[in-house]
């Protein structure tokens, strides 16, 4: 029972059928591969040795979870209370779950339905010849079930050891699930009556065939069936999407689907109901998926609470919505940085690796960040043209110009740190995003701060201080030529003279 073990469920794999197999790898810095490369590799292998050796064989692996502790990468729960339909639809979402590219390992958590056979003992037969019903019981128990029959005693150990007695596998199993089948192995098995004779146990025992009874799962006093997959190189966000317009396409012809109203489901969790038997259900995500959603959710919250947090306080500094406005643009064009920066990684890795880089929670902490360094850049601009031109009366493009050139190289060192700072972060599988956010919306910040940031303050009336009367003047350098002035900056920065 380890910690994964705990987190998955291995607290309820009890069963003959079940089956759990540890593996221990040595440690990342001793082998070349990595542990999800390992298990992208060897899941067909096992699978198509070993899955089709019984019928309804199930094969999962699980990985000590590095994330939130979830019971699978993708969970559906389906609420309802006919057990018929709810099994029919598991099946069904199961199918879709199976059918999208990026999910693997899907498994349908109930028990399967198969019939059973009650041996009931005869009375009036035991008694007729010559046994009794105890005997009878415990010899059936004893050949299919077994039992401690005695004790061992040795010097080793201070307890007794019990001697446990049952037949042989070859002799216990039944052939056939045929009710003929077992009648024929109770008759190969015979007990001595009090006269000596041989009574076979098909002539004192009866079979009755009954259906099984399937362990009934209950979550909010509700009959539930859980669905879950695992994402093999892939964010889950992606298969999550294709697996729920699949849904609505292939089950809406046997289902009346509605879309659950709510910002906290993101309308990702349907209603449903059967066109034939009126049922009704429920169907929910959750899993590491529905973890994920949540934080992109409270991320995109934090982010745009973030940017009207901003924009009052640099609206009471600089008392301008202009200038204010131009430090959001800044930011905003920033994120394109991380976007484009996470297309190219992505595809940079998989021709590499063959692995993906997909956009993840963690990019969104970046985009946050962003917002503080792309808009330290554009302060800095702002407020050192504001000073050149109401300390000194420079033109304004002139200022701009200066400005610009003379802030140009801290601010590429400022972006040169972060970028290296953040190299370790996007080699993590975790942490990958954030990494790649800030090292490509660092470059996009830069790029902004110096050569889109200058244009948008040259059209600003509120560049001029308070209180400073310039009348228009005509210049010959136009708006763009800053951009020159500043390219020119890298190689040669101007130095400002009274």
């Amino acid at each position: 029972m380890d910690y994964a073990g705990l987190v998955k469920g291995a607290a309820l794999k009890s069963l003959k059928n079940q089956a759990e197999v540890v593996i221990n790898l040595t440690d990342k810095h001793g082998r070349d591969e990595p542990s999800f490369m390992m298990v992208h590799r060897i899941r067909p292998e096992i699978n198509k040795a070993c899955g089709s050796l019984v019928e309804n064989t199930s094969i999962r692996f699980t990985e000590m979870p590095s994330g939130p502790p979830t019971l699978a990468t993708i969970v559906i729960e389906l609420y309802g209370k006919n057990d018929a339909v709810l099994r029919k639809t598991a099946n069904k979402v199961a199918g879709v779950l199976a059918d999208t590219e990026g999910l693997v390992d899907v498994d349908v958590m109930q028990d399967d339905l198969y019939t059973q056979y009650d041996l009931v003992p005869d009375k009036e037969k035991i008694i007729r010849s010559g046994l009794s019903v105890d005997q009878v019981n415990q010899i059936v128990f004893l050949a299919f079930k077994g039992m401690p029959i005695a004790v061992k005693n040795t010097r080793d150990q201070q307890d007794q050891i019990p001697i446990f007695l049952r037949l042989d596998d070859e002799t216990r199993l039944v052939e056939f699930d045929t009710e003929t089948a077992l009648l024929n192995k109770l008759s190969s098995l015979k007990l001595m009556n009090q006269r000596g004779m041989m009574v076979p146990l098909s002539e004192v025992v009866k079979t009755r065939s009954t259906p099984s009874s399937p362990t009934i799962f209950r979550k909010n006093l509700k009959n539930m069936v859980t669905i879950t997959a695992e994402c093999d190189m892939v964010s889950q966000v992606y298969p999550l999407l294709e697996a729920r317009e699949k849904m609505l396409e292939i089950l809406g012809a046997d289902y009346n689907i509605t879309k659950v109203p709510g910002i906290t489901t993101f309308m990702f969790d349907l209603n449903m109901v059967d066109n034939q038997t009126d049922a009704k259900m429920l169907l929910r995500w959750d899993g590491e998926m529905k973890v994920s959603l949540d934080t992109f959710r409270d991320l995109g919250g934090a982010f745009i609470s973030a940017l009207v947090l901003m924009f009052l306080l640099m609206v009471v500094y600089y008392k301008s919505f202009a200038l204010s406005g131009i430090v959001l643009i800044g930011s905003f064009l920033s994120i394109i940085g991380v976007i484009v920066g996470h297309w190219v990684t992505d595809k940079i890795q998989l021709y590499a690796t063959d692995t993906h880089f997909f956009l993840t929670a963690t990019s969104l902490i970046g985009f946050i960040s962003l917002m503080g360094i792309s808009a330290r850049s554009s302060l800095l601009l702002i407020d050192f043209a504001k000073s050149l031109i109401a300390d000194e009366g420079m033109e304004k493009k002139r200022a701009i110009a200066i400005a610009t050139a003379t802030r140009a190289k801290p601010i590429m060192l400022t972006a040169v740190a972060i970028i290296l700072g953040s190299l370790l972060l996007a080699t993590d599988p975790i942490f990958g995003g954030l990494g790649v956010a800030l090292i490509f919306g660092s470059m996009a910040a830069t790029l902004v701060s110096l050569f889109f940031i200058p244009v948008l303050m040259d059209n600003a009336k509120a560049m001029m201080p308070d209180g400073y009367f310039m009348s228009e003047i005509k210049v010959r350098k136009g708006t763009w030529c800053i951009i020159t002035d500043n390219i020119k900056s890298l190689f040669s920065p101007l130095r400002r003279k009274k």
